[in-house]
């Protein structure tokens, strides 16, 4: 570029220069851009690496054995499911049963006929006062057994009150245990305070516990994604007790049934020191295999009803 300045007659010509610099890499250093997220095809997450397989050896009974029970999907609709990552995760860091499946439809006579070996006929989901059980039960069978039920308004409620759904809570159906219902099914709490918490830590929990989480939480009335974040929450909870660490406590997670669509087939993750992370079985289990198999953990020789014939999951996972 040339410019012209025209000076006492004399003309100077001045190169005026385009100065062009380029940022050029350091050398030895490289570019790095965010990572992408996956959103399709995503492979598991990373298997929790303090949940299970820490011990060999398992006892011949165990202190304390946990139930969760979740609501209303299929096997298909958990396993795999990238709105539900953590569950995935257990499933492949400690033990997946991947031929369970619930006894019929619809939620009351699940949570009846795994208490108790039976669904007495009840085919609906009305209240205790519908249908009073006079029945044994795993709530009667074990030395101590309790119910935390998050969001019940008050112990052993009868009936359903906002996200407590009494049919959930299979221990107020049972009135020979009606007194003990009264003292020990409770409300849980949350993963800071309450009940359920603070006999995690202290060690207090009963021999059988039954862990209903409220309808939302429990993907009944909303998201398998909630459902998995409220699992995420408590599972370390339990985990971390002072009786799991010390190989005396194992925790089943299951589903009461599925959403009409896939046979009744649903996912129940064994969660325990003695499972061999990533231990699969394709053996036929059912809600009464979940109540024999809790019953020989505990140590009742007598098996309720149909739980005498159903197979144990005891073998299968290490237990």
């Amino acid at each position: 570029m040339q410019a012209l300045i025209k000076t006492t007659g004399v003309i100077v010509g001045i190169a005026v220069a385009a100065v062009i610099v380029f940022a050029a890499p350091v050398a030895g250093s490289s570019v790095t851009h965010a990572p992408k997220r996956c959103h399709h095809n995503c492979p598991p997450p990373p298997p929790p690496t303090t949940d299970c397989g820490t011990r060999t050896g398992p006892p011949a009974t165990y202190a304390h054995v946990v139930w969760i029970w979740m609501e209303n999907h299929s096997y298909s609709q958990i396993i795999g499911s990238s709105s539900a990552p953590y569950i995935n995760s257990l499933a492949n860091g400690c033990g997946l049963a991947t031929n369970y499946r619930a006894v019929t439809h619809p939620s009351l006579p699940n949570y009846i006929a795994a208490t108790s070996g039976d669904t007495w006929g009840i085919a609906d989901d009305n209240p205790p006062s519908s249908h009073p059980l006079a029945v044994n039960s795993i709530f009667q069978q074990a030395s101590s057994a309790g119910s935390y039920q998050e969001s019940m308004p008050s112990n052993c409620d009868l009936t359903s009150s906002g996200t407590y759904a009494v049919k959930h809570n299979p221990e107020a159906y049972y009135t020979n245990i009606r007194t003990a219902c009264n003292s020990d099914n409770v409300p849980m709490g949350t993963t800071s305070s309450g009940a359920f918490l603070n006999a995690l830590n202290s060690g207090t929990l009963p021999k059988f516990s039954f862990v209903t989480p409220n309808l939302c939480n429990d993907m009944h009335d909303c998201s398998i994604a909630t459902g998995d974040t409220w699992l995420q929450g408590w599972v370390p909870k339990i985990t971390a007790s002072p009786s799991y660490q010390a190989g005396a406590t194992v925790l089943i997670i299951t589903w009461d049934e599925d959403d009409s669509s896939s046979g009744n087939q649903v996912a129940t993750i064994v969660v325990s020191p003695y499972t061999t992370p990533g231990t699969k079985s394709g053996t036929a289990f059912t809600h009464y295999s979940l109540l024999r198999t809790t019953e020989e953990l505990l140590g009742i020789p007598t098996f309720l009803a149909n739980a005498a014939s159903a197979t144990s999951m005891r073998s299968a996972f290490g237990l």
